[in-house]
C-alpha cells in the first residue's frame, strides 16, 4: 500500500467483507485493519503538519497518485525551485 487511494481501497474491501454474509470477516481482525489504517494516516497528518510549519510545498509522498514522482523543492534566495518530471519551475518569493 503505496498511496490514499490504495489505503482506501484495501478499507472498502474490508467494509465488504464484513458485510458478506457468506463469508464474514472476523470482527478483532477488522479492527487490527482499522487500527493499522488510522496510524497510516496519522503518519501522512505529521508529515503534512510538518512540512506547513517548515514552509515546504511539496506534495508529501502517501498523497501522490500510483507511480507519481514527487517534486524537488529547493529554497532559494529569492523563493524556491521546484522540479518535477523534467520541468524545473523558479517561483519569487514575497
Amino acid at each position: 500500500m503505496a498511496n490514499i487511494d490504495a489505503l482506501r481501497d484495501h478499507l472498502f474491501a474490508t467494509l465488504a467483507a464484513l458485510r458478506d454474509p457468506e463469508k464474514p470477516m472476523d470482527v478483532d481482525r477488522a479492527k487490527a485493519v482499522s487500527e493499522v489504517a488510522q496510524t497510516i494516516i496519522n503518519t501522512a497528518k505529521v508529515e503534512v503538519d510538518f512540512m506547513r510549519q517548515t514552509g515546504q510545498n511539496a506534495t508529501p509522498r502517501f498523497l501522490l497518485q500510483a507511480g507519481q514522482e514527487p517534486i524537488e523543492v529547493t529554497p532559494t534566495a529569492t523563493g524556491i525551485k521546484e522540479i518535477s518530471g523534467g520541468v524545473t519551475r523558479h517561483r519569487l518569493g514575497g
